[in-house]
Order: C-alpha cells, then sequence, then structure tokens
C-alpha cells in the first residue's frame, strides 16, 4: 500500500504548481499525473461535462491501482469532488481557492479572486465567499485567458503581460491587499502578475495547502511512502502533443 502511486490530475498543465508543492513535501511518494489538455479549458464545460470527465480520469487512476486521487484544478474540484467522494473508497483530495488563509491575514482589507467562470459561479466557491464576505471586500475576476497562456508555454512573454493588464485595467487597485489564486494555472504566472501590478500585492495560491493535506491524510492511513529513495513521476497528457508532456516536466523542475 505504502509504494503504491498518488494519482494527481488536472485540465491542462496548471495541475503541475500543486505538484511541485507534493514532491517537496513527500519525495519519496510515487506519482502518477494526468494533465487533460484534450479537454482544456474545464472552466468552458458544463457541471455533468465535468463529471463525466472526472470520473473517467479517476476510473483510470483506479487500474493504476494508486493509493490517492488528488484533484489539482479548482473547477474539477467545485463541480465533481462531491460526486467522486461517494462513488470511490479510496481518499480524493481537492483544491480550493485560498480565501481563507487571504482574509485571516488581511480581514477588513480588499481581495480580488482570479479563477475560471466554473469555480465562481459553483455553489462550493459561493458559499466560501459568504462565509468570508463580512470579513473583507471580496472581488471575483474570472481569468480563462491566462489558463490558454500557460496551457500554450507563454510564462514570461509580452503577450502574458498584456492579458494580466487587461484582467485588470477596470479595478480599482487601490487599497488591494492581496490576489487568491484560484486556478492552479495562474501559479505559474506569479512573476508577471507581479511585475504587472507591483510587489506590495500579495499572491496565496492553495498548492502548499493541499499537499500538507494530502501527507496529513496518508499519515492517518499509515501510507506515507516510508523507501529511502526518491519517488518516481509519470506525467501523461491526453492530447496527442508531445512538447505538452515536455513542458510539463520542465515546469514540474523549474
Amino acid at each position: 500500500m505504502r509504494d503504491l502511486p498518488i494519482g494527481v490530475f488536472d485540465s491542462g498543465m496548471g495541475g503541475i504548481s500543486v505538484l511541485k508543492e507534493m514532491k517537496k513535501l513527500m519525495p519519496k511518494e510515487n506519482y502518477i499525473y494526468y494533465g487533460d489538455s484534450k479537454n482544456i479549458p474545464y472552466g468552458k464545460k458544463t457541471k455533468e461535462e465535468l463529471s463525466h470527465i472526472c470520473i473517467e480520469i479517476v476510473d483510470y487512476f483506479i487500474e493504476k491501482k494508486v493509493k490517492a486521487v488528488v484533484i489539482a484544478c479548482n473547477t474539477a474540484t467545485s463541480a465533481a469532488v462531491n460526486e467522486l467522494r461517494s462513488k470511490y473508497n479510496i481518499p480524493i483530495i481537492g483544491i480550493e481557492p485560498a480565501l481563507k488563509p487571504a482574509v485571516e491575514k488581511y480581514e477588513g482589507g480588499k481581495i480580488a479572486v482570479l479563477a475560471t467562470e466554473v469555480t465562481l459561479r459553483e455553489k462550493k466557491f459561493n458559499e466560501l465567499m459568504n462565509k468570508y464576505k463580512d470579513k473583507a471586500e471580496i472581488i471575483k475576476i474570472p481569468a480563462p485567458k491566462l489558463v490558454t497562456i500557460v496551457e500554450n508555454g507563454i510564462v514570461s512573454e509580452r503577450e502574458a503581460e498584456e492579458a494580466v493588464r487587461e484582467l485588470f485595467e477596470d479595478i480599482n487597485l487601490e487599497n488591494l491587499s492581496s490576489i487568491v489564486l484560484g486556478c492552479t494555472h495562474y501559479v505559474f504566472l506569479k512573476d508577471i502578475i507581479k511585475k504587472v501590478l507591483g510587489d506590495n500585492i500579495e499572491l496565496i495560491d492553495g498548492g502548499f495547502g493541499t499537499a500538507l493535506n494530502v501527507k496529513n491524510i496518508l499519515l492517518k492511513m499509515d501510507s506515507l511512502n516510508e523507501s529511502n529513495k526518491e519517488g518516481t513521476i509519470e506525467i501523461i497528457n491526453t492530447s496527442n502533443d508531445k512538447s505538452k508532456i515536455e513542458l510539463s516536466y520542465k515546469l514540474l523542475n523549474t
């Protein structure tokens, strides 16, 4: 059981940002990363479509005999995590926008949440937002274009800068304390977002918190890998583009 792999999936390469945190925290674990670039963008799909996609992916992981599945995608978590947990008898760990730590650190402040349309409209996020609405001014900003930019490997070019400027051109940045990166793809654009908006605005994501949650769950199950060597990482991608896998490994190791 302990040496079985952990399955991690996302709509494409964004979940690599979560996998990086897991690898740092649990270097002895074996991982299978499933990037579903064929079906990107998840943020444009219905809840029913996402549910069907997620079930197919978890079925694949079950065949691979994983000991846990991590949904390294805010959109898929919002749409399907409850259904997946009721259907399978292994741990299904999701991710959600890191609004709680942002509000705890900047209570009374102004917080922007960047996410996909599905994440922002789903009941799961709106319940989270309502929980903290009296403690901070929360602004929802859908940012589907940023997903495409990362998926195409543009993480340091002018096009990315222009997309970020465009996102915030109608947003009053005065007193903005932090931005919650509510999509795992956005983590790879941190440097560009800071370049455009300045260093005074803190960027907060849920990658480390998710990795820590996975570790704690495996500890309770007595399922942490106790090997004396570094674990393996297998990356697959549903597109026919081999460069997606190459870029995924590059993002993992930078």
